[in-house]
């Protein structure tokens, strides 16, 4: 079966990735339990892309309801420190087709990850990394989101890095160039397959585990947005040190080494953040599914565990990073503390004496409020692709409709603040397939 008028087909590690004309060059860059990503030229924009294939966007109620998520947080989401759409699209050219999703946004040039692998860091560039990247966490958690899975990979900064990674996602080559100065770096916070908001249930087994804040491991269902704040900490830590702060082996290291730094919980913190498990078989077995890899046991193991300890106190985080600024070490005691109700917020940060050069309150914009009512409601799959059974006004359209319209020929051309839907005809001389400009509406709404 050939492509369909306007694209092509390309296999890349053996998946088959099937995209507009307009995006030349994919090279494959990463992939995860969510989809696969490609670095792509975009003939149009004249720019590098990253291009997203989501992995089974609706193998299921769970990987429908998540693929609709990612792409309205994505279409959410319009600051400069955090990553937006660019384009979503789909090869399908029938609502009964569509199985595959693409999603479209910037190409950063590398990482935190990488950076910190091969140079050391200035205190004034760790002041600079830190500021932009708590500016972002402002907005996302100002929309009444929570990230879940910071990390240095998943924070981006513009310098030109060349980063090939296998199949198995090992680093084969990366040639960083030094940073330039700290106002002309700016990173983006990436990947929202696990954000969401902050709901008084939700699932512990986020984040990778170095990153981890402890009372996601310790107590599966009730947390709030200071888990961003623990690794914020974790990270801004691995900056000035240039190396990971808590490098557990497993989930019971990861709670020892947390432990001797900032201390053993009392037995109230203990009993305040271990209060509830996953209840019943039914949650456990929707946690396995959204979340590869849960066993709630590990959290009642890790309880065990910690009141099996002998009595730990505090370090001082100044004997720690001894050579660091101690405006810096201070703000990392407010962030790194082991109850979370006690640790400092985004905006808080922001407002910090270590900040001072580049605090400005009107200048840190907040995001309006995200709904999450479109997608907790219950559909069955045909309704999360779009199909429903009953006509509706345009404007009320809700799930991905944009399939009930032929919204496949348009691409979403990224300037922000006055984005335009386009045809690929009006840009390239592709066919458009008779495509009409969509209506307003919930689904895959304009950005």
């Amino acid at each position: 079966m050939s492509a369909r008028p306007g694209f092509y087909r390309q296999e890349l590690n053996k998946t088959v990735w099937e995209v507009p004309e307009r995006y030349q060059n994919l090279t494959p860059v990463g992939s995860g339990a969510y989809g696969s990503v490609c670095s792509a030229y975009d003939v149009v924009l004249r720019q590098k892309v990253a291009v997203k294939k989501l992995s089974r966007p609706f193998q299921s109620l769970i990987h429908s309801r998540r693929s609709y998520r990612e792409l309205r947080l994505l279409k959410h989401m319009k600051h400069e420190n955090v990553i937006g759409l660019l384009d979503v699209f789909t090869p399908a050219a029938s609502l009964e087709d569509f199985n595959e999703l693409y999603l479209v946004t910037n190409l950063m040039g590398a990482d935190l990850n990488n950076i910190v692998k091969f140079q050391r860091l200035s205190d004034e560039h760790v002041q600079f990394l830190i500021y932009q990247l708590l500016r972002g966490l402002k907005y996302i958690h100002s929309a009444g989101l929570i990230h879940r899975d910071l990390k240095p990979s998943n924070v981006a900064v513009n310098e030109d890095c060349e980063l090939r990674v296998s199949a198995s996602l090992e680093q084969e080559s990366c040639g960083v160039e030094p940073l330039s100065h700290p106002q002309h770096v700016h990173p983006q916070i990436l990947d929202f397959g696990l954000a969401r908001q902050t709901d008084d249930e939700m699932t512990g087994y986020v984040a990778t585990r170095w990153y981890r804040a402890p009372e996601i491991m310790l107590n599966w269902m009730h947390y709030n947005q200071n888990v961003d704040m623990w690794s914020v900490g974790c990270i801004m830590g691995e900056l000035l040190k240039g190396k990971v702060l808590f490098p557990g082996t497993d989930y019971i290291d990861q709670l020892k080494r947390i432990m001797e730094v900032v201390g053993t919980p009392t037995p109230e913190l203990l009993q305040k953040i271990c209060s509830e498990h996953v209840r019943g078989e039914r949650g456990r077995r929707e946690r396995s599914v959204e979340f590869p890899g849960f066993n709630a046991d590990l959290c009642s193991q890790a309880q065990k565990y910690i009141q099996s300890l002998p009595f730990m106190p505090q370090q001082d985080l100044e004997k720690i990073f001894k050579d660091a600024n101690p405006s810096a070490v201070d703000l990392l005691k407010r962030m790194l503390v082991l109850d979370c109700d006690g640790r400092i917020s985004a905006s808080e940060a922001l407002s910090h004496p270590y900040f001072s050069q580049y605090h400005d309150p009107d200048d840190e914009p907040e995001a309006p409020p995200y709904d999450q009512t479109l997608e907790s409601k219950d559909r069955t799959l045909e309704e999360w692709k779009g199909q429903s059974s009953q006509p509706r006004h345009p404007a009320a359209m809700t799930g991905l409709t944009f399939l009930t319209r032929p919204w496949w020929c348009f691409h979403r051309v990224g300037v922000r603040g006055g984005d335009e839907l386009q045809s690929v005809g009006e840009h390239d001389g592709q066919p458009s397939g008779g495509a009409v400009r969509p209506p307003p509406g919930d689904g895959v709404p304009t950005l």
